[in-house]
């Protein structure tokens, strides 16, 4: 867990949801006696420095390294604006709760400003009609609180991040909404990552990402923990439903024959209860693990991905069709530098070949918001015009890729993590 090294405040107006406005926190105004003492005024809202400790000045906060500002906030969806640059040169990546990438390498010169806006979903436990999502201790309580509690945390990375001020205002867009395994959910720390946590830098104002993926979870287990049931009570006409599972529920055919067929059945259900909400569904078939054989990636997911089709067409959902995409990404590489795609420390030891590298997973994540434009949904117009196309086939170079690793390391393996080493 991050150290929070100090708490002060600013004037602000209330956040509960029913009457949150707009507030602005602004770094280094003497006006506001930042970081010495709070503002005066009604209704102060608590924020935080984590991390690395930021050089504060008149006008910027800009560190050397990594810092995180975390703001209280109720549960919601909120446009995200800060204006960027500092006393130095900066080019600063902006991270939201757990490692969600928001802005990439925004370059500023010294003394300059730049605004930039995103969205964030703040979320807690609590599902609509009672009860609670079942988080898995410690993990989700200790190393992954960020993303449940009542706060909007942000990461400032890159080369002397700087910040000037941040203004945050509560918005009604439509909501994407994830539910998937370890290869779907917001990672929380080097060197793994997944494609959700990425996928949130490719999709615009229009609409906001909603990840609520979890290591080792199976559709079975996501039901049982209330996962699916927190989605369901928020979900609203104009959303849209994605999932992805297929790692781990394969494991359950080991003692019961009719697991695949249960988890094909539970897709279905899923995507029939959110669509009779006048949402939509896309069903997203697993993506292959690195199980080459003669320079050819071979299935090792049984009927798992034939399942999630078959779902798609029972229910009416879209279909991503990941695992066959993949299988031409990884290819488009070859054997060997496909595992760049893959979890891996930096000196290329410890290789796991079913998590996937922040490279692999902004790679994944290319396809899924290419197949989300073109799908003809309510949402396909907020994928940012970079991002409506992607050829598989003809990958991005690695040494195109430039995304600074957050100062969190992921200490425990995702659960699931089978370390796979060859085909099943």
């Amino acid at each position: 867990m991050r150290h929070l090294l100090w708490v002060v405040a600013i004037a602000a107006v209330s956040t509960t949801p029913a009457n949150a406005r707009a507030q602005r926190i602004v770094f280094g105004d003497p006006a506001q006696n930042l970081p010495a003492h709070p503002a005066r005024g009604s209704d102060p809202v608590k924020f935080s420095f984590a991390g690395e400790m930021p050089r504060i000045e008149t006008g910027d906060v800009q560190g050397a390294r990594p810092f995180f500002v975390s703001i209280e906030e109720a549960p919601g969806t909120y446009r995200v604006a800060v204006t960027l640059g500092g006393t130095l040169a900066s080019d600063t990546t902006v991270k939201a709760e757990l490692r969600r990438l928001m802005l990439l390498d925004v370059g500023v010169p010294a003394n300059g400003r730049r605004t930039v806006d995103f969205l964030v979903n703040v979320r807690t436990p609590e599902i609509v009609g009672g009860g609670s999502v079942r988080l898995k201790a410690p993990r989700e309580t200790t190393a992954e609180a960020v993303a449940w509690d009542r706060r909007l945390t942000l990461e400032f990375n890159g080369r002397d991040p700087a910040v000037r001020d941040i203004t945050i205002t509560p918005v009604s867009v439509p909501v994407i909404y994830l539910l998937g395994d370890s290869t779907v959910c917001d990672q929380s720390g080097e060197p793994y990552a997944s494609w959700g946590q990425m996928l949130t830098a490719m999709i615009g104002p229009e609409a906001v990402v909603a990840n609520h993926g979890e290591t080792g979870e199976t559709v079975a287990a996501s039901n049982d923990r209330g996962r699916f049931a927190k989605i369901l009570g928020e979900i609203r006409p104009g959303d849209l439903f994605v999932v992805q599972f297929g790692h781990n529920d394969m494991k359950d055919k080991a003692k019961d024959p009719q697991a695949a067929l249960k988890y094909r059945d539970g897709l279905v259900a899923w995507a029939r209860a959110v669509q009779a909400r006048g949402a939509r569904a896309v069903i997203v078939t697993p993506m292959n693990r690195h199980s080459f054989v003669a320079g050819h990636v071979v299935n090792t997911l049984e009927d798992y991905p034939e399942m999630a089709r078959e779902a798609a067409r029972l229910s009416g959902a879209r279909l991503i069709d990941l695992n066959a995409q993949s299988k031409t990404l990884y290819e488009a590489f070859g054997e060997q530098p496909s595992l760049a795609l893959f979890k891996h420390d930096a000196d290329g030891s410890n290789a796991d070949t079913t998590h996937h590298s922040p490279f692999g997973a902004w790679e994944l994540a290319r396809i899924v918001a290419s197949d989300l434009a073109g799908a003809g949904l309510p949402v396909s117009a907020a994928v940012k015009p970079a991002f409506r196309s992607f050829d598989p086939a003809h990958p991005d170079a690695l040494a195109d890729f430039h995304v600074p690793p957050s100062p969190n390391r992921l200490t425990m393996r995702p659960l699931g993590d089978d370390a796979y080493k060859g085909p099943l």
